[in-house]
């Protein structure tokens, strides 16, 4: 059974892959200001319409030259990921939070310190609890990967317990338990004073086609996010 997606291998050095990071994170970044300040401004309409403008202006010169469809994800031959279109951690994605994630491979570990700021808001001056399932969900990942059992989410069970106010937040996910192709992983989001707002728990499972490929000889554990 094929896989349902491709993963390219892309002959870049290390050199290189820094370089195009610098240069298009850099982007990304002033876009994210960008949209934050779209929402927030109070300018007067003419100077918004004079924006629209020179932003209408902009996006075209980037729209000579584009890739086909999405970004999807490749790796170099030393091994570097490229997930630049990731929804949650996304490097050239400017709707991504985005998430710097430290694995503990060892304890089976993800956590991230991050801040969700006015694009994410849901009830007024709190994060869309929509915003928190798709943060959780990337970090229970991680940590799944962490502890060497990588899996596509199927489950993935939230219990609010209180609001996350807007600014500085973290989140945690260890590796519970394992049945067979199941990893189980349990969270938490927290509110930057360090009170937990979210609990979680999900179920990753390694796909069948990654279960065929790992039984073949030599095979390895896919690695994807």
């Amino acid at each position: 059974m094929a896989a349902p997606f491709e993963y390219q291998v892309l002959d870049l050095t290390d050199d290189e892959v820094a370089a195009e990071a610098a240069v298009f994170g850099a982007l990304t970044d002033a876009v994210r200001r960008l949209n934050e300040a779209t929402l927030r401004t109070t300018v007067d309409h003419d100077t918004v319409e004079q924006v629209r403008q020179q932003v209408e202006e902009l996006t075209a010169r980037l729209e000579k030259s584009m890739i086909p469809g999405s970004f999807g994800v490749s790796f170099t031959k030393g091994g570097r990921v490229r997930s630049y279109g990731n929804a949650v951690v996304g490097l050239r994605n400017p709707l991504a939070v985005p998430l710097k994630i430290v694995q503990d491979k060892e304890a089976g570990r993800a956590s991230a310190e991050f801040e969700l700021n006015a694009l994410y808001e849901g009830p007024p001056g709190q994060v869309h609890g929509g915003v928190v399932a798709l943060v959780l969900d990337q970090v229970f990942g991680e940590a799944a990967a962490a502890g060497g059992t990588p899996g596509m989410t199927g489950t993935l069970k939230l219990r609010y317990q209180l609001n996350t106010p807007l600014g500085a937040c973290s989140a945690a996910a260890w590796v519970d338990r394992r049945d067979g192709v199941k990893t189980i992983v349990k969270g938490e989001l927290r509110r930057a004073d360090g009170t937990v707002t979210v609990t979680a728990e999900g179920i990753f499972i390694l796909p069948r086609w990654a279960r065929e490929q790992l039984a073949e000889p030599g095979g390895t554990p896919p690695q994807y996010e």
